[in-house]
């Protein structure tokens, strides 16, 4: 997508903090984290939301979610715990409009919805 900064940042023309990346997907540092570790996870293919999967997306979702895991365990948060969101609409807090997976840790959580 023409201005999408995912797009950017997953074909190498914006810079972030990669710490995976292959065919399908890129994962790096969210630039705004709301935990010690905050990472997201994106495939390289331009996915507005979750609202847009085909059932031909079932096994990226699930490549997001394995990379996450590895993600995790590369930051040293697979044991003490975190978490994995995916914001749908401005509603949920979605500020890009590519799909991508929040993987937040390194602290501990509670869970409140204002």
């Amino acid at each position: 997508m023409n201005g999408c900064i995912f797009c950017k940042i997953t074909a190498g023309q914006a810079p972030a903090a990669i710490l995976y990346e292959d065919e399908l997907a890129v994962a790096f540092h969210d630039i705004h984290p709301v935990t010690p570790t905050h990472v997201l996870v994106v495939p390289r293919r331009h996915i507005t939301s979750v609202n847009d999967l085909t059932p031909a997306d079932e096994g990226l979702v699930g490549h997001l979610v394995y990379v996450a895991g590895q993600v995790a365990r590369q930051e040293g948060i697979d044991q003490s715990g975190y978490r994995l969101i995916f914001n749908t609409g401005p509603d949920a807090g979605q500020a890009v409009f590519h799909l991508h997976l929040h993987l937040i840790g390194g602290r501990r959580m509670g869970f409140s919805i204002k």
